[in-house]
């Protein structure tokens, strides 16, 4: 093989290594294409929802009691308005909680909107799956005001928290009274709901990349020895 078919091969392989640089960026969950009163289920797992609608498979998983509504505004029976990203939230009509699991896990921060007009809730984030493990993270959440300025929605408007973790969280239960608090904009990664934040490359795309560059730099040496 002549060196310059060699370094050819050399330089496409640390070209291929860049490409391979995929930003990691904040997950965000809007319920958008779920259906009225619809059980979430695996609707972001590779799966559907009790209508039988799928959205985009984040490996993230739903207690039988996490339903989705939608706006009046939108033709469905929900009672909120001003929500983050039309039309559909998250809320549930029976249990203490409603709970998420995301089996590949995540840290940083987890961060949503959310409308609580009669009564305050709590989130918890928790180190394993379906609200188990040790207690990561807790947001107690205040009674929101209700003069968001949308004549068919009490529940308005949504306001924006989140909070910072040390640790991998598998899991996070979204609590309250029924029917008297919803969420939107799930993000996780992030402190800021529905903001991805700054692209931050995956450590095994930086590892690619070195491997690439050195090899290309150890030939470079060998030719000049040469």
């Amino acid at each position: 093989m002549n060196r310059i078919y060699k370094v050819a091969i050399l330089f496409s392989s640390f070209v291929m290594c860049l490409f391979l640089v995929t930003p990691s960026q904040a997950l965000v969950l809007d319920f958008e294409g779920l259906g009225d009163h619809d059980q979430i289920l695996d609707f972001y797992n590779g799966g559907t929802s009790s209508m039988g609608n799928s959205g985009t498979d984040y490996g993230v998983s739903f207690s039988d009691n996490a339903l989705s509504i939608i706006d009046s505004d939108a033709g469905g029976t929900g009672n909120f308005g001003n929500e983050p990203s039309p039309d559909t939230i998250l809320f549930f009509l029976n249990g203490d909680a409603a709970i998420m699991s995301l089996a590949a896990g995540f840290d940083t921060g987890f961060s949503f909107f959310y409308s609580a007009i009669n009564n305050p809730g709590s989130v918890n984030v928790w180190s394993g799956l379906d609200g188990t493990g040790d207690l990561l993270a807790t947001l107690n959440l205040d009674v929101t005001p209700s003069d968001g300025g949308d004549p068919t929605g009490d529940f308005s408007p949504f306001v924006a928290t989140g909070v910072a973790f040390e640790g991998i969280a598998y899991s996070v239960s979204f609590g309250g009274v029924i029917n008297q608090i919803g969420f939107d904009d799930i993000t996780f990664g992030s402190v800021t709901p529905g903001d991805p934040g700054a692209p931050v490359p995956e450590p095994g795309s930086f590892l690619l990349m070195g491997l690439g560059m050195l090899g290309f730099l150890a030939y470079a040496r060998r030719r000049r020895n040469s």
